[in-house]
């Protein structure tokens, strides 16, 4: 049976990390594709005029979570990101309520705090800034 040590699983941080901010830059980037495209269909919010703030918001999810994704610029991604999801959450979700499960505003938190997590953190193993770091 193997042993697993603190130390032998903490090996695969980088790795970890990485999974976690590719998942999240394409679920985020698939927020922003039903914003700009309306793809796919019935998808709510569905496509919004690009001069409004949701149409703001879906380029900024689709450039974002493209960068987020390829571990591109992410540190200054993720810090421009967070702030995103956190007026978004007391913009949007909080005046309805004050309690995500509620207000329907769990994405957004999560997304907040997994974006300020990458600020900190940075993009882990598989990245583009890792390569230009080379």
């Amino acid at each position: 049976m193997a042993t697993y040590t603190a130390a032998s699983i903490s090996s695969w941080q980088p790795r970890g990390l990485a999974v976690l901010r590719i998942v999240t830059g394409l679920t985020f980037l698939a927020h922003g594709v039903i914003k700009l495209f309306g793809f796919p269909d019935g998808a709510e919010p569905g496509r919004q005029a690009i001069a409004s703030l949701m149409g703001v918001g879906g380029v900024l999810e689709v450039v974002g979570g493209l960068l987020i994704t390829l571990g591109l610029f992410t540190r200054p991604t993720a810090f421009i990101l967070s702030g995103m999801m956190a007026v978004a959450y007391w913009m949007f979700h909080a005046p309805g309520s004050l309690y995500p499960a509620v207000n329907g505003g769990d994405a957004a938190i999560l997304f907040c705090f997994i974006f300020l997590y990458l600020v900190t953190s940075g993009p882990g193993a598989w990245s583009l800034d890792g390569a230009r770091r080379r």
